[in-house]
């Protein structure tokens, strides 16, 4: 399997109070981490073809923790396709810190059409899914 392979630095406005990053702040770094994979396909999360533009809207998102981080802790963040449907990908997201898992995420989006303020699914467009399928796991 081909994983994607990122760095984030636990920010002060990334804790608690208590000095541990707060858990919303990795849903932040599983978009920044998608964003940054994307990109260095020459995608976009907002794009446009010939038919206008499209964007991919998240439909599902979750977070499992297994131990804490803080503040200046440095994360490994490894994301893999794990499905590539007709309009949509599932994202996996492995995060470790110094070697050790603390958490791993699960995201979902929808390659979809914005029209006149519409909002509708699309099959994933061939030059994107060329670009995606082989960092499938399932390719």
């Amino acid at each position: 399997m081909t994983t994607f392979q990122a760095q984030r630095r636990v920010e002060f406005v990334d804790t608690d109070a208590a000095g541990i990053a707060h858990f919303s702040a990795f849903l932040i770094y599983m978009e920044q981490t998608e964003h940054e994979f994307l990109r260095s396909l020459g995608l976009s999360v907002v794009d446009r073809d010939a038919q206008g533009p499209y964007s991919w809207p998240r439909v599902s998102v979750a977070c499992d923790f297994h131990g804490a981080v803080r503040f200046e802790d440095l994360l490994d963040i490894e994301l893999s396709i794990t499905r590539l449907g007709d309009k949509s990908v599932s994202y996996a997201f492995l995060f470790r810190h110094a070697g050790q898992l603390v958490a791993t995420g699960r995201l979902t989006a929808v390659c979809c059409r914005m029209v006149d303020d519409q909002i509708a699914s699309i099959p994933i467009p061939a030059t994107v899914r060329a670009k995606l399928e082989p960092w499938w796991s399932g390719a």
